[in-house]
């Protein structure tokens, strides 16, 4: 009996772990976005986690939120710089997410100031 019980224990403990890797370690897709980042802020009440949107029309109705790791400074700075500005995020889309990794799949690993479409002058 004890045996079963150890092998139910340890089936269920691996299946878990198995899919906790594929959570955290696989990506689904990986691309970019570009828009006004229209929002920024760290939030929670349990687990704090950095959440963004930006807007990727004139008028606002196309808005892609994401979040950002804790453990990427660089890009939480950048975006702190940039927040009311037009900017190209590189995103790494997961299956999952965790409460304490962010609210949302898409997580930023780059942020990159850029020229707004709708103001240049050609």
């Amino acid at each position: 009996m004890k045996k079963i019980l150890f092998l139910i224990i340890a089936g269920i403990s691996l299946i878990y772990a198995g899919y906790f890797a594929v959570v955290y370690f696989a990506s689904y897709s990986e691309g970019t976005r570009s828009g006004e980042l229209i929002k920024f802020s760290k939030k929670g009440v349990l687990f704090k986690t950095y959440e963004g949107e930006i807007s990727q029309g004139i008028s606002g109705a196309q808005i892609f939120s994401f979040s950002v790791e804790d453990k990427n400074t660089e890009v939480i700075d950048k975006l702190d710089a940039y927040q009311g500005k037009y900017v190209k995020l590189t995103y790494k889309e997961r299956f999952g997410t965790f409460a304490w990794l962010g609210d949302t799949k898409y997580f930023i690993i780059n942020a990159e100031l850029e020229s707004s479409p709708h103001f240049n002058k050609n």
